[in-house]
């Protein structure tokens, strides 16, 4: 495994959600409590930040040029030339909550954790939007739902909720609308999951908040390598370059007293790595 380098120095508030963009050669993140969306091109590590004025979880590709983007108050476009966001589906029935991480699934629909801002314990859910813009519960009683993301073939969904401290299996209804099983494959002593990612030998990428890290399971929860980071607080990873075999992780320094932001100088930065094996590529919204 390759080492890691500090790719963007951009003091993020709570980085999160990489998605690589095959089409344009560019990096998408969010810095969800510092409302803006990045767009990092590795090739050149020039960082371009668009303030979209309200907490943002999530971004997705679209197969227009926009991303799917969820804000607090519900789904927007972003328009990829203009930097314009619009809200376009608006949700409104719980106040005092936000959006957290989220991805396109196998059956194209966006799938994103909703949780309480104050983080109140069982008032988060797992929404799935279809491409009308609707959402659907699949589940809920949860507190921080946060990573998510597939096996290659589909069938299994990996979800975090990072106060169990695990990574656990959901098994969806025929129609996947609802969660028929959800069975823990992994927890962790060191550190407390956050984003996750898989990649193209259907193995888990976890970043662990307070754990200095980003682990590596294999489909049984078993862990096959420890990629060290020089900050403590990891939050995603996801796969990118030319050839999907780039490793870009994000952090945060929100929280840090100035003591520890002193010996993290690097936290809140864009981080990349070689680690030896590729991804899976992003998918698009039908938007």
């Amino acid at each position: 495994m390759g080492g890691v380098e500090l790719l963007v120095a951009a003091e993020a508030r709570v980085g999160e959600g990489p998605v690589w963009d095959e089409r344009l050669g560019v990096l998408w993140w969010v810095d969800i409590t510092g409302r803006s969306i990045h767009r990092t091109e590795p090739a050149t590590g020039v960082d371009a930040t668009f303030e979209v004025g309200q907490e943002v979880g999530a971004i997705a590709l679209c197969e227009s040029r926009q991303l799917v983007v969820a804000l607090q108050d519900g789904l927007a476009t972003f328009d990829i030339d203009t930097g314009t966001v619009e809200l376009v589906c608006p949700i409104d029935d719980k106040p005092g909550m936000r959006m957290n991480d989220g991805k396109v699934g196998p059956d194209g629909h966006f799938w994103v954790g909703r949780m309480a801002i104050d983080e109140q314990a069982g008032a988060g859910s797992l929404l799935r939007f279809g491409v009308d813009g609707r959402a659907s519960t699949v589940l809920d009683g949860v507190t921080l739902p946060n990573g998510l993301d597939w096996s290659p073939d589909g069938q299994a969904m990996y979800f975090i909720d990072t106060p169990t401290g695990s990574v656990d299996v959901l098994r969806l209804s025929p129609g996947g609308d609802s969660v028929v099983r959800r069975d823990p494959l992994a927890r962790f002593a060191d550190g407390l999951p956050d984003g996750l990612t898989v990649d193209a030998e259907g193995c888990l990428w976890v970043g662990l908040w307070g754990g200095w890290a980003v682990e590596r399971l294999d489909e049984h929860g078993r862990t096959l390598e420890r990629l060290h980071l020089p900050c403590a607080n990891v939050t995603s990873c996801a796969f990118g370059g030319p050839d999907l075999d780039q490793l870009f992780v994000t952090s945060a320094c929100e929280g840090l007293s100035d003591a520890e932001r002193a010996a993290q100088p690097a936290a809140g930065g864009l981080f990349r790595s070689s680690p030896g094996v590729r991804g899976l590529p992003a998918r698009r919204f039908a938007w």
